[in-house]
């Protein structure tokens, strides 16, 4: 496992040093990571003794195997494996199961090891927002952008809404969409200070963004945005922080984990019973839709099909047919 999770590294290590992603780093310097969990193997009963088992409303328990995954995001969709970590119970002796937070803190020091001069931007949903996380990414030196929900971290929300009013300089307003059709109001502060549990003081910055989009089915559609952040916040970058980084957060669902679910790729479907073996198969399906990916985009096949293919699929299937015949 340890091998093949290498080979995938070097792979992204390999586009990295080439600047085939220059042009996508947030800012023109980081690298936008997003950390996320997912499950890929389910079993009714228990296969192994590192399965981690939950019980259902129908009184129904059920036996699982989730990973903990970095992907390397870009503006124009793409999104490679950098490195997974295997949430499993290794410690049969623990009181509590394995977790997404702690195989966060393990994946972490395993990224920052084997990529340690990266410039990189944590992208992270609510589950993250702690002193922990903000302890971690200054050790680093890695930026982050962190989704800030109404019920997370009460004081900082608190704060920042006392705060944001009485800082008329740190306000912007801006259209954006192909006919400027989208407004979006924004309100930032720099001086929130949070204590953790620790009674570790943090330094935090919070951006607020307000997005109205007119919808043709109704009323206009607006949506609430809050992220906080360890970067120093202007006019100029407030909006390119919120727009090309908090929110590229979602392609970790989308071209990631939806892509490899709900297609031919069968990311959830159990081939093997072997604890290693379903790992390595996993690690192989991200290598290959790394593949897949640089071809889907890449300039050779634009050339050949200036007018595209269709869905991804009809690519795989002219593939396969090319080499049949």
């Amino acid at each position: 496992v340890n091998e093949v999770q290498e080979m995938l590294c070097r792979c992204v290590e390999r586009l990295i040093r080439k600047k085939v992603l220059h042009t996508q780093r947030l800012l023109g310097r980081y690298y936008r990571v997003v950390i996320d969990g997912t499950g890929i193997v389910t079993f009714h009963t228990q296969h192994c003794p590192q399965c981690l088992k939950k019980k259902m409303t129908n009184g129904e328990t059920i036996y699982y195997h989730p990973i903990l995954e970095a992907k390397l995001v870009t503006d124009n969709g793409f999104a490679f494996s950098l490195m997974t970590e295997f949430i499993e119970n290794t410690d049969l002796s623990a009181d509590k199961q394995d977790c997404e937070l702690k195989a966060f803190y393990r994946l972490s020091r395993r990224l920052k090891a084997r990529f340690p001069r990266l410039p990189i931007c944590l992208l992270l949903d609510g589950l993250y927002a702690g002193g922990p996380t903000f302890k971690l990414c200054e050790d680093h030196d890695w930026k982050y952008l962190i989704v800030l929900r109404d019920d997370d971290l009460p004081n900082v929300n608190r704060s920042f809404a006392a705060v944001w009013p009485h800082l008329p300089q740190c306000h912007k307003q801006l259209s954006i969409g192909k006919q400027g059709q989208i407004f979006q109001d924004y309100h930032w502060a720099e001086t929130l200070t949070y204590t953790d549990t620790k009674d570790c003081q943090h330094s935090l910055k919070v951006i607020d963004c307000l997005e109205s989009e007119p919808n043709s089915y109704g009323p206009i559609k607006t949506t609430h945005y809050k992220w906080l952040t360890n970067f120093t916040l202007t006019s100029y970058n407030v909006d390119r922080l919120a727009n090309q980084g908090g929110r590229l957060r979602w392609k970790i669902e989308n071209e990631g984990f939806n892509v490899q679910k709900n297609s031919e790729l069968n990311l959830e479907h159990s081939y093997s019973k072997d604890p290693s073996a379903h790992k390595v198969f996993y690690l192989l399906l991200q290598l290959g839709y790394l593949i897949f990916q640089l071809m889907e985009k890449g300039s050779l096949l634009q050339n050949d099909f200036p007018k595209g293919w269709g869905a991804a699929k009809y690519l795989a299937f002219r593939l396969l047919e090319a080499w049949r015949n």
